[in-house]
C-alpha cells in the first residue's frame, strides 16, 4: 500500500513540473521565484515610428511644367538646344516624349511658340529648365506629385499571386496520370496567367520609370511686347481676309433671297390682276 502511495505522489510531482515548464514566456525557476517581467517598449518610440513610416513608404511620381518667355527669333534655336541636350544625356538619362512648334512663317516672329515634353532624372530637372530659359523670363512654373505606393503594392501582390498560381499549375502539369482534356485545360489556363503576368510586369516597369525619372514639360512663347505687336499685326493682316469673307457671305445671302423676292413680286402682280377684274365686274 505504501509503495502505491509513493508512485502516485511521484506521478503528481512530475505532472506539476511539466505544467510549470509549459507556462509561456517563463521557465520554471522564474515562475517559482516570481521574476520581474521584461521591460516594456516606451510609447514614445512607437509614436515616432508611426510618424516616420508614411514618409518612408511614399513613392512619389513628379511632374513639372515651366512657361518660358524669350525673344521670338530665339525660340527655334532654344528648342533645338534643349532637345539635343536631352538626346545626348547632357544632364543625365533623358527621353524626348513630345515636340511641338508653330508660327514663324512669312516673318511673323511674334507668333512663334514651341513646347517640349521630356522624362529626365531628378538631378537634371533644374539644369534643363535653366538651359531652356537662359536669357529669358520664367513666366510660371508648377510641380505636382502622385503617390504610387498603394498602386505599387497592389501590383506586387497581384504579381506574387499570379506567380504562385503559375507554379502550382506547372506542378500539376508534370503529373503523368492527367487525361488529355485536363492537359488542354491546364495549358489554356497557363497561357492566360502568362498574359496577365506580362501585363503586370509592364505596369511594374512603368511605375519604376515614373518613380526614377520626372516628367518635365517646357513651353516657349514670345515676350510680352512681341506678343502685343504680333496681335496688332495679325489684326491688320486679317482686315483683307475679313472683308473678303463678309463680301462672300453677303453674295450668298443675296443669292438665297433672289428667288424669294421674285416669288413675292409674282404674287403681288397676280393679286393686282384679281382686284382689277373684280372692279371691272
Amino acid at each position: 500500500m505504501l509503495n502505491h502511495f509513493r508512485v502516485l505522489l511521484l506521478t503528481c510531482l512530475l505532472m506539476a513540473g511539466g505544467c510549470q515548464r509549459d507556462l509561456p514566456g517563463s521557465d520554471q525557476g522564474e515562475f517559482m521565484a516570481g521574476a520581474a517581467p521584461a521591460p516594456l517598449r516606451p510609447k514614445s518610440a512607437d509614436a515616432s515610428a508611426a510618424n516616420v513610416a508614411p514618409d518612408q513608404d511614399a513613392m512619389l511620381a513628379y511632374e513639372h511644367a515651366a512657361q518660358l518667355r524669350i525673344a521670338a527669333r530665339d525660340i527655334p534655336d532654344r528648342l533645338a538646344q534643349v532637345q539635343a541636350a536631352c538626346t545626348t544625356r547632357r544632364f543625365g538619362v533623358c527621353q524626348v516624349l513630345s515636340v511641338q512648334q508653330s508660327g514663324g512663317v512669312e516673318g511673323r516672329d511674334g507668333e512663334q511658340s514651341a513646347s517640349l515634353g521630356i522624362r529626365i532624372v531628378p538631378a537634371g530637372v533644374e539644369p534643363m529648365i535653366a538651359l531652356a530659359g537662359g536669357g529669358g523670363e520664367l513666366a510660371s512654373r508648377s510641380t505636382q506629385a502622385e503617390d504610387l505606393a498603394q498602386v505599387v503594392r497592389d501590383n506586387d501582390a497581384l504579381r506574387a499571386r499570379l506567380q504562385r498560381e503559375r507554379d502550382r499549375l506547372l506542378e500539376f502539369q508534370q503529373r503523368r496520370d492527367l487525361a488529355v482534356a485536363d492537359m488542354i485545360a491546364l495549358s489554356k489556363q497557363l497561357a492566360e496567367i502568362e498574359i496577365q503576368l506580362e501585363a503586370v510586369q509592364r505596369d511594374a516597369a512603368q511605375h519604376q520609370r515614373r518613380l526614377q525619372t520626372h516628367l518635365l514639360t517646357l513651353h516657349w512663347s514670345p515676350s510680352g511686347g512681341e506678343a502685343g505687336r504680333s496681335e496688332v499685326g495679325q489684326a491688320m493682316r486679317d482686315v483683307g481676309r475679313t472683308l473678303a469673307l463678309g463680301t462672300a457671305w453677303t453674295i450668298r445671302a443675296l443669292a438665297f433671297l433672289v428667288p424669294l423676292l421674285a416669288l413675292l413680286l409674282l404674287l403681288r402682280l397676280l393679286w393686282r390682276r384679281l382686284r382689277a377684274r373684280r372692279r371691272g365686274a
